[in-house]
């Protein structure tokens, strides 16, 4: 699996339809989409899932309000229960036959039991690739374990930064162990070494997703969330995990450069805090799209985030309205890398 910031060819999306995670204000997450596909479309080709004919017409009229690449965006009908693509849809890897061969694309299509089997309406987005599987490029590998694709975060030289409370979760995989974990990691990630961190962020419906807390900008950095305030119930679960990734070291044994990134201010949502991190950034071929919520702290983390990605442009966008549904920019995405 190539890092995030290795040549797309193109990255997938679903277009927000779901009235049950977005019960108002749809045209808030919309807008965002919006945004997100136009900078996707100055540097590589857009996949866009839509329901039927009618969304697809109702989605260009709102893509048609900015300045798109039309010749890059592309597309596909096909029904979906929601926007996680990332958990859902295809994990896009480059592979070789023999040693030395043509490189060529392939695709891990895992099982998606709905983050543990929280929400049976969802889980039906599993079969999606499953009918789309002439559509998807490259060869169909099938691990057979539970996993989605927000709970791994790969540096593209052999190593995959996860969590314990999520693929360790025993609505997942309860009969494997954390070794037979890693070894289905390795085989079907291309990695040699796994690094484990603790839990997620509160409010996070996902267990733990490793995408809103810990991730890699190049092969030895890693830009971790953190909260500073020890009231908050955050702050203890991030030092436990900043302490973790003090002691880790890369697959040649070599410690990793660590940047501190900090939490939002918590998003609440009727009587709930939802998962806001601003971790959960899709880098593209051309920009490094932030998931932003209106608060002082938008701008300290853009500050931060902006020299870790010196040949790229870092684009706040508000998901304010969207991380009421338990998910932002990276969690609606995934990218095909380019062979």
């Amino acid at each position: 699996m190539p890092a995030e910031w290795a040549p797309h060819e193109a990255t997938w999306l679903s277009w927000p339809n779901n009235k049950d995670t977005w019960t108002e204000e749809m045209d808030a997450v919309e807008a965002a989409f919006a945004q997100a596909v136009e900078c996707l479309s100055q540097g590589e080709i857009v996949k866009i899932l839509v329901d039927s004919d009618q969304e697809q017409e109702r989605a260009r009229a709102i893509l048609n309000q900015r300045p798109m690449r039309w010749g890059n965006i592309k597309f596909i009908v096909h029904p979906t229960v929601d926007v996680w693509i990332r958990d859902y849809g295809p994990n896009f890897l480059i592979y070789q036959k023999a040693s030395g061969g043509k490189k060529e694309l392939g695709y891990n299509k895992w099982v998606f039991n709905a983050w543990g089997n929280k929400y049976a309406d969802l889980a039906t987005d599993t079969a999606v690739f499953d009918d789309l599987a002439s559509r998807v490029p490259g060869r169909r590998f099938e691990p057979k374990i539970v996993l989605e694709g927000g709970s791994i975060e790969v540096n593209g030289e052999g190593v995959c930064l996860t969590t314990e409370q999520c693929l360790l979760n025993p609505n997942r995989n309860p009969k494997l162990n954390r070794g037979q974990i890693e070894r289905k990691l390795k085989e079907h990630l291309g990695v040699q070494k796994i690094l484990w961190l603790a839990e997620g962020v509160e409010g996070d419906d996902t267990d733990g997703h490793i995408d809103d807390i810990a991730r890699f900008t190049d092969a030895r950095t890693i830009l971790a969330v953190y909260e500073e305030n020890k009231a908050d119930k955050n702050h203890a679960i991030l030092h436990e995990n900043w302490e973790r990734l003090e002691s880790m070291t890369d697959a040649k044994d070599r410690p990793f450069r660590l940047f501190k990134l900090p939490m939002p201010e918590p998003v609440i949502y009727g009587s709930n805090r939802v998962p806001a991190s601003y971790a959960n950034f899709l880098i593209t071929n051309k920009h490094v799209l932030v998931p932003v919520f209106g608060q002082k702290r938008d701008a300290e983390a853009l500050k931060i985030i902006t020299p870790l990605f010196p040949n790229r442009e870092v684009v706040g966008i508000n998901c304010k309205v969207m991380v009421r549904g338990f998910g932002t920019l990276h969690c609606a995405s995934q990218q095909q890398p380019a062979i």
